[in-house]
């Protein structure tokens, strides 16, 4: 629900906010007060176009501010989320345009900088703003399927349809690339066969590459270091060898060590001299052992390290990665080998997910139809009143090429009307007239309560061009409508006028050098006087106040009607 509406800069008005509330509002006043300056301002704030004439002589900038209430599921809230907004601070969203006086403007939803299509992406959900040459909304044939969806109840019939599409959608790319893949494979298959042949021959082994390396360079180390180990080993090992002295000392030295202390000494430090060779010895026997030389094994691992490096190669990919290339192609060659029968196969899952499809977009067509038959006479009902009895309304529901169905169904949904008997049925911007339109949107609204998201509807002088009785019920329905859904209406019809709950008039005031335009909320004395200018004229007649009372007064005094539609035509 629009709350408020603060403007600054615009054309005529200066500084102007205007408080909201539930139920029927409505904006008179005489004809060029600048009831369509407030109108265009709110649409800046909705994400109209911007317009440097807007901008107020001699002030830098515009400046529109519209506050909202926003319920806990309204989808304006899941809208916010997906652009990144944190939740609605006490459920409210605030949505404001500045406009320069070149022309540059800038948009803001909650402080927050955005673009004017995401503005006006919001703003079409939370208003509906219709007018005599009104083309959004109702008017919009794009809208009419998901408003016939809503109005007969069908969210469950809906999700079936989108989600049997989403599987046979799922279903269809499945195959297309099945068959892309084999067809592929098929240009494929005599290269495909021979690398199988060769990989499987070949049987690469994950790791095998670095452990063949590693061990290919220990073996070329040993033939590096072998003169040096066998001088070495010369030196240390046989009966005169270094080790072999130093065990001897060592058992000559324990039998003098006694005779002296330093001696003692002598001997410890020799004995650990013994241990220290004797790890020395281990090692080096180790280290021949590790680094022994076999020609055969060095030949055979550098044979098989060209071969896999060589097929690495070839198929351009690492030798750690070829063992994983064996198994792919492997894989390939077998789809390839079965890929007929995996392709039936699909093309059975194609066909069962169609064949679900269908059901529910028949069943979903079936329920359509039944809601637009509902709909269609709830309008009827509606038009007769606004003096529109000869013209009819339609629900079309015209089926689709299979090409272009699609998640929300088979068809597509456009309501028609036909102002005359005889004439041919077609779209509503292209049949009615300006007021006809107009009060076709309200039959429709009236007919559709409850549907929709937006909290707030904005009808724009919708009873011009007629009075009386017709007027009257025009005023009728905006009060049921208003029930709801908060209704704004720019009007001048005093009957209108009569059946809201809140009333603002529209005046332009001039000091001479300086025009502005202001709106002032009236009160119930206010609201007699407004009432009967709007009957009379300039010149306000007690005839016209009595006549004012009379309408302030219809909902209690229902009986006067008929005689009070009389006066005002004497009035007016």
């Amino acid at each position: 629900m629009l709350t408020t509406l603060d403007i600054q800069g615009v054309v005529l008005i200066e500084a102007l906010r205007l408080d909201f509330a539930d139920g029927l509002s409505v904006l008179t006043g005489e004809t060029g007060a600048g009831k369509s300056i407030l109108l265009d301002s709110l649409g800046l704030a909705m994400g109209a176009r911007a317009d440097a004439g807007l901008v107020r002589t001699g002030t830098p900038q515009a400046r529109v501010t519209a506050s909202f209430d926003l319920p806990a599921a309204h989808p304006v809230r899941a809208l916010l989320e997906d652009n990144g907004f944190d939740p609605p601070e006490d459920d409210q969203i605030i949505l404001r345009r500045v406009v320069k006086a070149d022309g540059g403007s800038r948009a803001f939803v909650n402080d927050a900088p955005v673009s004017a299509a995401l503005l006006r992406e919001i703003g079409a959900a939370l208003i509906e703003i219709h007018g005599q040459q009104d083309d959004r909304g109702l008017l919009n044939a794009r809208g009419h399927r998901a408003l016939l969806d809503a109005f007969a109840g069908l969210r469950a019939e809906s999700a079936a349809v989108a989600g049997a599409w989403s599987t046979w959608a799922a279903a269809v790319a499945a195959r297309a690339d099945a068959g892309a893949a084999l067809e592929a494979a098929q240009r494929d298959r005599e290269w495909l066969t021979h690398a199988v042949e060769e990989l499987t021959a070949l049987k690469p082994q994950p790791g095998e590459d670095a452990e063949l390396a590693a061990e290919r360079t220990t073996m070329q180390k040993g033939a590096r270091l072998a003169d040096d180990l066998n001088a070495v080993a010369a030196l240390v090992d046989g009966s005169d060898g270094g080790f072999a002295r130093l065990r001897s000392a060592a058992r000559r030295l324990d039998r003098i060590a006694p005779e002296h202390p330093l001696l003692t000494e002598a001997a410890a430090s020799l004995d650990r001299a013994i241990i220290e060779a004797g790890e020395a010895e281990g090692y080096l026997a180790a280290s021949e052992a590790a680094l022994a030389i076999n020609p055969a094994r060095l030949d055979e691992a550098e044979t098989r390290l060209f071969e896999l490096r060589a097929a690495a190669r070839k198929y351009r990919v690492e030798p750690d990665a070829l063992a994983a290339l064996a198994e792919d192609m492997t894989a390939r060659a077998a789809a390839l080998d079965a890929g007929e029968a995996g392709l039936a196969g699909l093309d059975k899952a194609v066909a069962s997910t169609r064949a679900a499809y269908v059901k529910a977009a028949e069943a979903l067509t079936k329920a359509r139809t039944a809601g637009a038959a509902k709909l269609d006479a709830a309008v009827m009902e509606e038009l007769r009143p606004l003096k529109l009895d000869a013209a009819r309304f339609r629900s079309a529901i015209v089926p689709l090429d299979e090409a272009v169905w699609g998640p929300t169904g088979r068809e597509r949904v456009e309501f028609e009307v036909s102002t005359n008997p005889g004439a041919p049925f077609g779209a509503l911007t292209k049949i009615a007239s300006g007021g006809e339109l107009s009060r076709f949107v309200l039959a429709l609204k009236v007919a559709l309560a409850g549907t929709g998201s937006a909290g707030t509807l904005i009808f724009d002088e919708i009873d011009r061009g007629v009075g009386g009785a017709v007027a009257s019920a025009i005023g009728d329905r905006l009060a049921r409508l208003a029930q709801t859904t908060q209704v704004l209406i720019v009007t001048h019809s005093p009957q209108v006028a009569a059946r809201a709950a809140h009333q603002w008039r529209i005046a332009k005031s001039s000091d001479g050098q300086v025009t502005r335009t202001g709106v002032v909320e009236l009160s119930t004395l206010d609201r007699r006087e407004e009432i009967a200018r709007m009957l009379s004229g300039a010149e306000v007649t007690n005839e016209a106040r009595a006549q004012a009372d009379r309408l302030l007064g219809l909902s209690s005094q229902p009986a006067q009607k008929l005689s009070t539609d009389a006066a005002i035509a004497r009035l007016l």
